[in-house]
């Protein structure tokens, strides 16, 4: 029995020590690049000589993330390390050719069978706009002109003018007399469906994203709605008061049940935007970048995909109301097609006094 019991030990100790010997690490070379540039990122893995390796394997051209493709990759070179270790590095080759914000996703690899993931890197595409495609848009400089004025070339521009501005008077009295009607409160059925969480959070990202806000000049309001944003998120998906809560009260909160990796990532970020809305704290570029790949590859890490509920809401509208509702939107039809026409009747009129201007 204490045979047995001696080998069951070693056994175990043998497995914990590969396991845990077993280091993975990837790494970009620029986080920023010109559109159609190349990036690389290397990806090397510390391991016991003898055990076998399974690398992440990219056919060229191969997208790695939507948007971000794979050009080529290097064979894997072998370095020997000490007390039995070697390192296995491969480099792979980047490039994409739209401008964006890309969230590299987590290389993974397997050693002896069992799988280790690295670290989730960014990457950020810029182009400089030019347009190329209307040199005729560029004129030459002209000559002196001394043109004299005449009313009759003003006549129409001026009617016009004077056409819409009665016309948006019309509309002006018009909706004040659709405001004082009775409001129908009541609306016809319909399905509302029951957005997630993360989904929230991430399309309120999108909107940092599509704004640059990672460039702008204003950090506090960028790393106010990034906060805001997770703030929301934790609220809705943990049931966190934590729109009520400061900082460190939201990441003691987290730190019960959460990843430490991601949770020391996130006080990092809160920390950050603490310091920039209260200490007028300074942040490079690719500091901005960083806090906010951290806070979607956390949000990627925590969500759930549960199917979206969906509520059918029943009308009730009296006959009453029914009349009125449609009083209501005869009188707002008759305010849109005024306000249309007062709208074209301004766009002529100054059209015609850029012609007369020329």
């Amino acid at each position: 029995m204490k045979k047995i019991l001696l080998a069951y030990i070693t056994l175990i100790t043998s497995i914990l020590s590969s396991v845990a010997q077993v280091q993975v690490q990837s790494e970009i070379d620029s986080i920023q690049i010109w559109i159609g540039e190349q990036a690389h990122v290397t990806l090397d893995v510390s391991m016991k000589r003898g055990q076998q390796l399974v690398m992440p394997f990219f056919k060229p051209s191969e997208m790695i993330t939507p948007g971000v493709e794979v050009l080529e990759s290097t064979d894997a070179d072998t370095t020997e390390l000490d007390n039995g270790m070697v390192k296995v590095r491969k480099i792979y080759t980047l490039t994409s050719f739209d401008e964006k914000l890309y969230y590299l996703p987590p290389m993974k690899v397997q050693v002896d069978g069992k799988e280790y993931v690295a670290k989730s890197l960014a990457l950020k595409v810029m182009t400089m706009p030019a347009d190329t495609l209307h040199p005729e848009n560029f004129y030459p400089p002209k000559d002196v002109q001394d043109n004299p004025f005449s009313w009759a070339e003003w006549r129409v521009m001026i009617g016009f003018l004077l056409l819409s501005l009665l016309l948006g008077v019309l509309t002006a009295y018009l909706y004040s007399r659709l405001r004082k009607g009775k409001p129908i409160i009541k609306m016809p059925a319909r399905i509302v469906k029951k957005v997630l969480p993360h989904q929230k959070a991430m399309k309120s990202i999108e909107r940092l994203k599509a704004e640059h806000m990672t460039s702008s000049e204003n950090q506090k309001e960028y790393y106010t709605r990034l906060t805001d944003t997770l703030r929301v998120y934790l609220q809705e998906r943990f049931g966190l008061n934590a729109m009520e809560m400061t900082s460190d009260e939201i990441i003691a909160r987290l730190q019960e049940t959460g990843d430490k990796t991601m949770i020391d990532e996130l006080r990092m970020l809160f920390s950050t935007a603490d310091l920039v809305k209260f200490a007028k704290y300074s942040t490079l570029i690719n500091e901005n970048d960083a806090n906010l790949v951290n806070a979607i590859a956390y949000i990627d890490r925590t969500k759930q995909e549960n199917e979206p509920q969906t509520e059918r809401i029943e009308p009730a509208i009296s006959e009453e109301d029914k009349r009125t509702l449609r009083s209501r939107n005869i009188l707002q039809t008759v305010i849109s097609t005024i306000l249309l026409l007062a709208i074209a009747s301004l766009v002529y009129a100054l059209w015609q006094a850029w012609l007369l201007m020329m």
